[in-house]
């Protein structure tokens, strides 16, 4: 039996549209992705902390985290969520020494950073 040419048209645009919503999908799994970075790094040549003693305030304020890396004289620490990177800072804040600096880290390597970005300052215009 060969094919007609309305069920090869049917077949090419029911192939389009299954692409078009996967990609749609795909971006919309890219948008929900909250993941957050803390950094932390020493004022002065003083050393920087263990993972094990960050994981060890983290863990005994209940604050999950992703993974804790050095990075360029400084940690990263990675969480799921903004709301626990900045429960995070505020414990770690209070608990380290006054040598070290915990600040949010930017993604360099951010596959959707420019919607981020347009999603960010949108509030700023008008």
């Amino acid at each position: 039996m060969v094919p007609s040419r309305i069920h090869l048209r049917r077949f090419a645009f029911s192939m389009s549209v299954l692409l078009l919503l996967c990609a749609l999908l795909w971006m919309w799994a890219a948008l929900q992705r909250e993941e957050s970075t803390l950094a932390i790094r020493p004022m002065s040549q003083s050393s920087m902390p263990d993972g094990f003693s960050i994981s060890h305030h983290l863990d005994a304020n209940g604050i999950r985290f992703k993974s804790i890396t050095p990075h360029n004289d400084s940690l990263l620490i990675t969480f799921e969520s903004s709301e626990q990177s900045a429960a995070a800072k505020r414990v770690l804040d209070s608990t380290l020494p006054h040598v070290y600096v915990v600040s949010l880290q930017e993604e360099e390597n951010d596959p959707v950073g420019w919607l981020s970005l347009l999603r960010d300052t949108s509030h700023r215009f008008g």
